[in-house]
């Protein structure tokens, strides 16, 4: 048997992490298995479907290393609405669904409460299909439905708990409980690994492979993805985006390591390793079923250890869509002719060192590539307190009497000045630091200022200066 897995997202917005991390799961399993991974796109929901959601989940499947050569599709589930009608009439022809126009209020109204499920009422009254009339899947009366779960062992449910569930709504198309189950068959799906949200419908999905006279797939249940407060991720609620994350600058081997850690472990007493390790060690039946959470702030600290990872080279380079722009990302404050990638190669060491995301890169630099600073009035506020103006006027004497502009000379410079004031070298290069660069924190100040040059670093000297008149 060739093992067969499947990814099956909905293009109705933005790529969800949790997705994500059921693709590579999928993927991953796949490959162990000298199978295949065959993508999905449910796109039934036609109101909300949009092409270019279609587009963006190939994009970000091919950014976490899902190259669009490495699968079967994508496929379309609209393409198979024949074979859900099909089947759908199957189970009535063979009395396995009958037809049934309850409303809502009809159930709660015979029941006498808005939480009881539907009552079987049309079971045996012989309603054809007509307008409005929805089918329904006719559920045993007795027994049980194992699920055989690699993850979570073998959930069984009472078959008499299980209400008569709708499998085609009143214009005759198939829910997606009848078209996921339909798809899979056709496609010849033998592993199904999805998020623990769709586990109640397994076994409603299971007695609808029997009743088409199929074997179910193996099923596994990865666990859900939660928030701090243990909620589910929400797209409304929470930064879930993966989209968001590539544009703020994480990257593509941080973030897969960090997914694939929701849940799962890697041997031995670490968490970033590389992606080898992880297609050799992962397995299904270790993934932990308890809620994983996603920590943002652990997926930075693993960000800023995947980015001091990268030769020098690498890092210039995976910072050129935020010193540039993109359809994406948003351009810097600078104008193209005012940066200079020699500059930018001469400091990119000391900003490598320092970001967690590449898009900080930009506030680390401007100060380099703008013809005045973007001043922070907070950082303003803080660095300019009495003297700042005597000490300014120190400093630019001093570094115009440098016989060289190098950071050492720079700092010690400065160090004197401060020392003739009482002043450690903290807090005598606070003023100068924001009347050159506009902020309290960045790059170190020595080597920025070397970059800088000695005359564009006086003007911005002078001109705080002057501010402070």
């Amino acid at each position: 048997m060739t093992v067969r897995v499947r990814f099956a997202p909905s293009p109705t917005g933005m790529f969800h992490v949790g997705g994500a991390r059921s693709a590579l799961q999928n993927w991953i399993y796949a490959k162990q298995q000298g199978g295949v991974f065959v993508l999905r796109i449910e796109d039934t929901d036609a109101a909300r479907n949009k092409p270019e959601w279609t587009e963006g989940i190939l994009s970000a499947l091919e950014w976490i290393g899902i190259e669009r050569t490495s699968y079967e599709g994508p496929h379309f589930q609209s393409e198979n609405a024949h074979e859900h009608r099909a089947a759908a009439q199957r189970l009535y022809d063979a009395g396995r669904a009958y037809y049934c126009d309850c409303t809502r209020e009809d159930v709660q109204a015979r029941t006498g409460s808005q939480h009881s499920g539907y009552d079987g009422y049309h079971r045996d009254r012989g309603l054809g299909p007509g307008e409005g009339r929805a089918l329904r899947f006719r559920t045993p009366d007795e027994g049980e439905t194992v699920v055989v779960d690699l993850i979570r062992g073998e959930p069984t449910f009472e078959n008499k708990l299980i209400e008569d569930f709708v499998i085609a709504r009143g214009d005759g198309s198939p829910v997606f409980l009848l078209a996921n189950v339909v798809d899979d068959m056709v496609m010849g799906i033998t592993h199904v690994i999805r998020a623990e949200e769709h586990l109640p419908n397994t076994p409603k999905q299971q007695l609808l492979w029997a009743a088409l006279g199929a074997e179910p797939p193996i099923w596994a249940h990865v666990p859900v993805v939660v928030n701090e407060k243990r909620q589910k991720l929400s797209k409304r609620r929470d930064k879930v985006a993966l989209e968001a994350y590539r544009d703020e600058g994480y990257l593509a081997d941080a973030m897969r390591n960090y997914l694939m850690l929701l849940g799962w472990a890697p041997s031995g007493d670490r968490e970033i390793v590389p992606w080898s390790v992880i297609e050799e060690e992962f397995r299904l039946e270790s993934v932990n079923p308890s809620p994983a959470f996603f920590d943002e702030k652990k997926l930075r600290a693993f960000n800023g250890e995947y980015i001091r990872a990268l030769s020098a080279d690498d890092f210039v380079a995976a910072c050129q869509p935020w010193l540039t722009g993109t359809s994406t990302i948003a351009p810097p404050p600078w104008q193209p002719d005012e940066f200079d990638p020699a500059v930018f190669a001469a400091v990119a060491p000391l900003a490598q060192t320092r970001i967690a995301v590449l898009s900080e890169i930009v506030p680390n630099v401007d100060f380099l590539f703008l013809a005045t600073p973007t001043i922070d009035e907070a950082a303003w506020a803080k660095a300019m307190k009495e003297g700042s103006a005597e000490l300014l006027d120190a400093a630019i004497s001093a570094f115009e009497a440098l016989p060289s502009w190098e950071a050492e000379a720079i700092k010690a410079a400065l160090e004197a000045v401060g020392a003739e004031r009482g002043l450690k070298l903290g807090k005598a290069q606070a003023p100068v630091r924001v009347a050159v660069t506009g902020r309290t924190v960045g790059l170190p100040l020595f080597e920025s200022l070397e970059v800088l040059g000695r005359e564009r670093a006086l003007t911005r000297l002078r001109a705080a200066r002057v501010r402070l008149v």
